[in-house]
């Protein structure tokens, strides 16, 4: 998004149906990424809502209001070029899931982490046969190789398009196992959203609110919410 020209130049943002999906142009001409890559989606929607993004720039172009042409400049330029690398980084969470460390301590804690995490860990057994281990601490825990890699193979399975969405599932959340499940919509993005933001609402319930650390979680919660809308124009 750096290389864009920092004013507006352009009078109509408009979509173009093409052999390989749609894109979008600006007085006629094609979009393009920072890398030149023409900017081709699979989706009627996703390229109407990039349009709309271009169209409400004003004088100034502003890259961080325009969530919906990063993402797709992202799969462009990074995820394609690099989807084995991308799918087996994410991947890697299931070894490290956030859901499998627990609290040692206090009750309250524990039973809390028990009754949002219990039932996602379930779930990925029952949903693709994969059941990992939990344990009190930081200390890590081998994960069993047929749980791990029954997870992988749902990452690989991916289109570069998904794949960006699910990037920002998991990388925020720090768990595999809640991006699988916002991917597949198995629970609502809010408790999700909540499921992984445990262990800092209770220290904010012991200590009170850190107006940096809020700012930080907004954000976080933000583009969180942003993936979610950015997989919904990949199915539209």
């Amino acid at each position: 998004m750096t290389e864009w020209a920092a004013k507006r130049f352009w009078k109509t943002a408009s979509v173009t149906e093409l052999d390989t999906g749609f894109g979008v142009t600006l007085d006629g001409r094609p979009v393009k990424s920072p890398l030149k890559t023409p900017l081709v989606v699979p989706t009627r929607a996703m390229a109407d809502a990039m349009a709309v993004e271009w169209d409400a720039q004003e004088e100034q172009i502003d890259p961080l209001s325009m969530p919906i042409t990063r993402a797709v400049n992202a799969t462009l330029d990074k995820v394609i070029p690099q989807r084995t690398e991308v799918a087996d980084m994410l991947a890697e969470y299931g070894g490290s899931d956030l859901l499998c460390y627990r609290a040692t301590h206090p009750d309250s804690l524990i039973a809390r982490q028990k009754a949002a995490w219990d039932p996602l860990l379930d779930w990925a057994e029952d949903t693709f046969g994969a059941r990992l281990k939990t344990t009190h601490g930081v200390i890590p825990v081998a994960q069993p190789a047929s749980a791990t890699d029954a997870l992988r193979a749902q990452v690989h399975a991916l289109d570069p398009f998904h794949l960006t969405a699910f990037h920002e599932f998991v990388t925020i959340s720090g768990s595999l196992v809640i991006g699988l499940a916002a991917l597949k919509e198995a629970w609502s993005l809010e408790d999700l959203w909540q499921a992984a933001r445990i262990d800092e609402l209770w220290q904010e319930e012991q200590w009170g609110e850190d107006e940096e650390a809020t700012a930080s979680a907004a954000a976080k919660k933000t583009a969180f919410l942003q993936g979610a809308a950015f997989l919904a124009l990949t199915r539209t």
